[in-house]
């Protein structure tokens, strides 16, 4: 007598009981770590913004953000205002950290679209930070960060990250030794923004020259490199009219 277990029909039963499980499980935890996730994000964009203005708990070489459970409130204590700048205006908006500057990149294609802008300025031992989101691309995938500028064009910190650079080469730009060059270095040349070269060949491996607006490559990772630069000298142009207002 045949088993009815042995027959296509249960299998097929069983697989889709199954899959209706493991569904509903994995939907389930997807909304209720939704909040949980979307906090993450938020503190993250917190901590990069705060550490590419030099607010983080480095020790003499590695990378050490603001702990999760101090970043909201050390977020609001240097960051003292938010701006959107879209076309001719400016708005102040305490949420404008939260605007995907990649989304917007891929609307501000249509003509028709006025793309928003955010910028972030904070205040650290009585000087004013201007702070710029900055995406691009890589070797392999998407690079990013920030950049804070003081209002003569200098460069007073970064923070850089990817999200698949070749481990021990491109994927060293969210290094100390890389991020910490840029310190320093103006970005304008003759009243216009120029950006920051990652130049290989530099012939400056101490990093003394601050008005070369260079700084040294990552041996093996030329392409990252590129990125980099093609990334910091596309997203601080978007901020030169604003830049230059400051001037006035």
């Amino acid at each position: 007598m045949e088993n009815k277990t042995d027959k296509n029909s249960y299998t097929i039963v069983f697989a889709v009981i199954m899959v209706s499980i493991v569904a509903a499980i994995l939907a389930y935890f997807a909304t209720a770590l939704k909040p949980k996730i979307g906090e993450n994000k938020r503190f993250e964009k917190q901590q990069n913004i705060l550490y590419a203005m030099g607010v983080n708990e480095n020790d003499e070489s590695s990378v050490v953000f603001i702990p999760t459970n101090k970043v909201e409130e050390t977020f609001k204590q240097y960051i003292k205002k938010q701006i959107i700048i879209q076309g001719d205006q400016i708005t102040e908006d305490d949420d404008a950290y939260l605007i995907d500057v990649k989304k917007e990149e891929s609307l501000a294609k249509n003509a028709s679209y006025e793309r928003r802008l955010p910028l972030f300025i904070g205040e650290k031992d009585g000087q004013t930070y201007y702070i710029v989101p900055l995406t691009g691309k890589g070797l392999w995938d998407a690079v990013w960060g920030y950049m804070a500028i003081d209002q003569n064009m200098v460069v007073k910190g970064v923070f850089f990250d990817h999200k698949g650079e070749t481990p021990g080469l491109g994927a060293n730009i969210n290094q100390r030794f890389f991020m910490d060059d840029f310190e320093g270095e103006l970005i304008s040349k003759n009243g216009e923004i120029e950006g920051v070269t990652v130049k290989k060949g530099n012939a400056d491996p101490k990093n003394v020259r601050k008005d070369d607006l260079a700084v040294d490559a990552i041996a093996g990772a030329t392409i990252t490199g590129d990125g980099v630069t093609a990334m910091i000298k596309k997203d601080l142009k978007l901020y030169a009219s604003y830049f230059k207002s400051l001037k006035k």
